[in-house]
């Protein structure tokens, strides 16, 4: 994943109980910010989703995208995109590191490409309020027992 943004953030949680909400697909809608609809179209044999669509409306975005997933067990998920209409690529991933006394440290690294025309350094400024976003997202989420 060449080109990427990177951030952390520390979640009061065990790693398989993070890696639950992260794997819960369907409650997507409820927590991370401008995705609309979720539908997992494909699963591996252990029940976590291979391939997932998603509706997203984030601003100025909106797009329909399917991304493929690739499971580490409790320790990483990493994804990269199948098909959509705006975006031209986007690569990322979560890796969960025990961070002692039932805490999870959580790295989310992201590479997004658009169709539209956008200066490298406001592309970088766009994907770090995603992760910031979806990671304060997550830690809400996982925190409040969702």
């Amino acid at each position: 994943m060449a080109d990427q943004t990177t951030a952390s953030i520390t979640i009061a949680a065990d790693p398989a109980t993070v890696m639950g909400v992260i794997a819960d697909f369907d409650a997507y809608p409820e927590w991370a910010t401008g995705v609309q609809k979720t539908e997992v179209l494909d699963t591996f044999d252990d029940g976590r989703a291979e391939r997932v669509r998603f509706e997203l409306s984030a601003g100025p975005i909106k797009d329909t995208y399917t991304l493929a997933y690739e499971w580490d067990g409790d320790r990483e998920v990493r994804w990269g995109l199948v098909e959509a209409s705006v975006l031209k690529a986007m690569d990322g991933a979560y890796t969960l590191t025990t961070a002692g006394e039932g805490r999870t440290e959580v790295t989310y690294r992201l590479s997004v490409h658009v169709s539209i025309p956008m200066i490298g350094l406001l592309k970088r400024k766009a994907e770090k309020v995603i992760i910031d976003t979806a990671l304060k997202g997550l830690q809400e989420r996982v925190e409040s027992g969702g």
